[in-house]
């Protein structure tokens, strides 16, 4: 299967990477991704995830392969597993379950998206994302997070 069909992809944590155990990779210029992060953080109550820029250094140092089959509008989030010292990427609809199965939260929409099939549910994404910016807009800055958010930022 190639990496459209199973939305995941897996690699090695690169040597001497210190990286959190589950890293949600967003757009840092989407609207609707810095909706998302700030809903993650509010809901995340035991801190279980962290958050860094597809346009950042962490997504640079990790030489894995992204969402191949994904247009540079699609490639909006990403839900990285880095437990056990392999890494396991999640692209797409499987990306946002995992990150809200990670954290914990809206039980009712994960079941949702868990029962839609996967090409129903990523063809849904592939749309949203593709109409992000036109629909949520750019952002050149984001919300400041406070000092215990901040902690969960990579670069």
């Amino acid at each position: 299967m190639t990496t459209a069909e199973t939305s995941e992809t897996s690699g090695t944590v690169p040597a001497g990477a210190d990286l959190a155990d589950h890293i949600v990779f967003y757009d840092g210029v989407c609207g609707l991704c810095a909706w998302s992060v700030r809903w993650l953080l509010d809901h995340d109550e035991h801190g279980r995830l962290s958050f860094a820029p597809l346009q950042g250094d962490t997504a640079r140092a990790l030489d894995v392969p992204w969402d191949e089959g994904a247009t540079p509008s699609e490639a909006s989030m990403a839900f990285v597993d880095t437990t056990g010292g392999a890494v396991r990427i999640l692209h797409r609809s499987r990306a946002v379950l995992e990150a809200m199965r990670v954290a914990e939260i809206a039980p009712v929409l994960q079941r949702v998206v868990r029962y839609t099939p996967r090409p129903v549910a990523d063809a849904a994404y592939r749309f949203v994302a593709a109409i992000r910016y036109r629909v949520f807009g750019k952002h050149d800055e984001c919300r400041i997070p406070s000092p215990e958010q901040r902690a969960r930022f990579l670069p």
